[in-house]
């Protein structure tokens, strides 16, 4: 705990009514978890990035949350730092029998299997007894989709190849296709269907072995990138991208994507 104190201290200095900062001083739980979120998201930016500089940091800023939290914790009488610590550091080890103990596995796969073995075990005595039980709702819905997903096809409700996946987005789609054509639309009903589509492209990626959350990240950086190149092209020739029509952007837009590799 040596090269930890320092940041327990200055957190707590941070969060001293006295002479503590005013605006770390009255964050909350619940005020702090958005940013919480959003540093691990980072850290996985810097990590698709293969930025290390950058990771060094961005963990940094993830282990100041963790501080933040436990200290916010302490001062309520929940509990400390250290004991973040002794609970992460004992359900470790209870859950590598085959690394701290004398269980075998013979991979990684039977292993996950043990894994999620020992957590329906330690959920045996909790009032909810669904296959969905445990699954956080802070997490991110692409990512507690995929979770849900996960759990229902460990009892066997799950699709055995990618075929039947495409097949109900394909009837998905056309079920938004036939809520848009309609009149009035129904705003609830769209939500509805839009949200199942993005549903099943969660389970195309799931089946595909695809982490839908970087290939997000990476669709997102693709476009972002091919639209700078756009304005930076326009910008070039004296023109203002906004005022073109979107004819003429989607020539730029051609023009942006045509430069890389392995376009797509």
């Amino acid at each position: 705990m040596t090269e930890i104190r320092p940041l327990i201290e200055i957190m707590a200095r941070l969060r001293d009514r006295e002479r503590g900062c005013p605006w770390d001083v009255e964050q909350t739980f619940a005020t702090i978890a958005p940013y919480t979120i959003e540093e691990a998201y980072e850290v996985a930016d810097a990590i698709e990035r293969a930025d290390h500089a950058g990771l060094c940091d961005e963990l940094g800023d993830l282990l100041f949350q963790v501080a933040f939290h436990a200290r916010m914790a302490e001062e309520a009488g929940h509990f400390a730092f250290a004991d973040v610590v002794h609970a992460i550091c004992d359900k470790m080890v209870r859950r590598h029998p085959h690394v701290f103990g004398d269980a075998k596995v013979a991979d990684a796969g039977e292993q996950t299997e043990r894994w999620e073995a020992m957590k329906r075990e330690e959920r045996a005595g909790a009032s909810d007894q669904s296959a969905l039980a445990g699954v956080a709702r802070g997490l991110p819905e692409w990512l507690r989709a995929h979770k849900l997903q996960q759990r229902a096809a460990r009892v066997g409700f799950d699709w055995p190849t990618v075929d039947p996946v495409i097949a109900k987005l394909h009837e998905e789609l056309d079920e938004v296709r036939a809520e848009l054509a309609s009149d009035p639309r129904d705003p609830a009903r769209l939500l509805d269907e839009i949200g199942d589509v993005l549903f099943v492209c969660v389970n195309l990626a799931r089946h595909a072995k695809v982490d839908a959350g970087a290939a997000l990240r990476h669709a997102n950086a693709k476009f972002e990138r091919r639209f700078r190149r756009m304005e930076a092209m326009a910008g070039e020739e004296g023109i203002e991208l906004s005022s073109l029509s979107l004819e003429a952007q989607d020539r730029y837009w051609d023009r942006a994507k045509s430069e890389e590799p392995g376009r797509g």
